[in-house]
């Protein structure tokens, strides 16, 4: 940091300027706002790794919904499908407009809730993450 009121500043080590690289001959590269679904996608990767963390995380929201039958069916290892049904009390028909939709859930309705949440899922993001990555279809 330089000491003009907190902007950060840089100085090349070597001959090169800060915006090319004679090594590589890269040009400047600038810091710019990531597209939206590129933003969605890359925190659906640090949520569902493999089939198997997103079967988990589906069967934390089927036990949050009350079930006490849970059915998976696998098919090509969980890449080619994962199918997940329970008997819970599942989502009403209202809030499926919000149903896939980041920071959308049933479980907290403010920044305190987070204290004394007692459920398997937490804010919603296995649905939201699993949308970015897969062709996800929710029977009505």
């Amino acid at each position: 940091m330089g000491d003009s009121g907190g902007t950060p500043t840089s100085s090349p080590s070597s001959g090169a300027s800060a915006a090319t690289s004679s090594a590589t001959g890269t040009a400047e590269r600038r810091i710019k706002r990531l597209d939206e679904a590129v933003v969605n996608r890359i925190a659906a990767g640090e949520v569902i790794h493999r089939p198997a963390n997103a079967i988990k995380e589906m069967m934390e929201n089927s036990l949050d919904a009350g079930c006490t039958q849970i059915s998976i069916t696998v098919k090509g290892g969980g890449l080619k499908m994962l199918q997940i049904q329970d008997n819970g009390h599942g989502i009403k028909l209202d809030d499926f407009p919000l149903v896939c939709e980041r920071f959308a859930t049933s479980k907290l309705q403010k920044f305190e809730d987070l204290q004394s949440i007692a459920t398997y899922g937490q804010v919603s993001m296995a649905l939201v993450s699993q949308i970015w990555l897969t062709n996800m279809q929710i029977p009505r």
